[in-house]
């Protein structure tokens, strides 16, 4: 009986020990459980501090939200905002340097689903580094992605007034331009081989936001092929070009080659920077309030023509 009491007793101050120790413990309703575009849920102890962002877009979503002091890794052409320009490069999308992602000590990364590698990001989890996949499919994802960015970073006033602001203007967008007159476009996003996007590709939420109808929206691929026969069977009224550099004015000048085309006919031939309209990131609503009165313009040359 008396070991017995003094068991109870080495047990009883046992128990205190560990009620204090627990008590030193952070709570764990801290924590954060954010889902990503793939449906996995991504688990932090707190917001991150220190993020490497594996895509140009994911960088510009990242600012969106306010992270962008927590950046301290991106890849290739992460150029904007200008301070992006700054942080540590890590690779490109497609090739991503491991050891330097994993020498920045991150403790959150930001893929893209749809340009970084599987593999390469697996082995990145593998080591323990938390990763959240990216994969905004409609202009309408964009703004849900800045405010789980600013979740994960802990900047959620930030993002939530950011993300506001970016649906009153895809909200005023629409609300301009949802009865004009349908016009037909192509849009060429490589010269050689001619290469267009589809009617699931985001660029094609943009063209119908602005009441423009891709001409080769029954394509199977997100991107793909297609001849310059096909373009001229299909006889668009607008061509927009978006690819590199100096090269974009010659790819326009060469459609004028077929002057039968509707787009070369009335003159309705455009330029977009990819930057605005290819992201997909914040900076796709200037894209398309460009393109919106690109469409305009053409609308008002077909109503010329009657």
């Amino acid at each position: 009986m008396i070991r017995f009491a003094g068991d109870f007793r080495r047990y009883a101050r046992l128990g205190l020990v560990l009620l204090a120790l627990l008590a030193a413990v952070p709570a764990r309703s801290g924590e954060l459980h954010v889902r990503d575009d793939t449906g996995h849920v991504v688990s932090l102890a707190q917001p991150a501090k220190r993020i490497v962002s594996l895509a140009p877009s994911t960088t510009e979503l990242l600012y969106a939200a306010g992270g962008g002091t927590r950046l301290v890794g991106a890849v290739d052409y992460s150029d904007y905002p200008p301070a992006a320009r700054r942080v540590p490069r890590v690779g490109g999308a497609g090739s991503l340097d491991l050891e330097a992602i994993v020498a920045q000590r991150p403790d959150l990364v930001l893929a893209w689903a749809g340009g970084n590698s599987r593999d390469q990001v697996a082995r990145l989890q593998a080591v323990g580094i938390p990763v959240f996949w990216a994969d905004p499919q409609h202009l309408i994802d964009i703004p849900s992605v800045v405010e789980r960015f600013g979740r994960l970073a802990g900047t959620e006033a930030a993002a939530r007034a950011a993300a506001r602001t970016w649906r009153a203007r895809l909200r005023a967008l629409r609300a301009r331009y949802r009865d004009r007159r349908p016009v037909r476009v192509f849009y060429q996003i490589w010269d050689q081989p001619l290469m267009t996007v589809n009617g699931r590709q985001m660029i094609s939420d943009v063209l119908r936001l602005c009441g423009g109808v891709n001409v080769f929206a029954d394509l199977p691929a997100l991107a793909g092929t297609v001849s310059r026969e096909a373009v001229l069977a299909a006889d668009p009224q607008v061509i927009i070009v978006s690819g590199a550099g100096a090269a974009r004015p010659a790819w326009l000048r060469a459609w004028r080659r077929w002057p039968q085309l509707s787009a070369v006919k009335l003159d309705q031939l455009y330029v977009v920077p990819p930057d605005i309209i290819q992201r997909q990131g914040p900076r796709i609503l200037d894209g398309a309030e460009r393109i919106c009165v690109d469409l305009q313009h053409a609308r008002d040359a077909l109503a010329g023509t009657r």
